[in-house]
């Protein structure tokens, strides 16, 4: 990966992986504590996987479920062309 920050003090690139991250945090790594890194690959691809993308609901997109949003979106998208 390449960074894509334009400038020096230009922090808008990369806030929303860092709003990301911090909630990734919060609401699920903070909580344990792991003995392996595997353990810890797996709470996240779980957090991620299962919880973020299928279960959280998003205000950005209308306080929708990821996966039903992407659902919707290609149905239309579908439809359209």
């Amino acid at each position: 990966m390449q960074t894509s920050m334009r400038r020096k003090g230009n922090c808008w690139d990369n806030a929303p992986m860092e709003s990301f991250f911090g909630t990734l945090k919060t609401e699920s790594l903070h909580h344990y504590r792991f003995a392996t890194r595997e353990q810890a690959r797996q709470m996240i691809f779980e957090y991620i996987e299962v919880f973020y993308n299928r279960t959280r609901r998003h205000a950005k997109i209308g306080n929708q479920i990821p996966a039903d949003f992407a659902k919707q979106f290609y149905a239309n998208s579908q439809i359209a062309a």
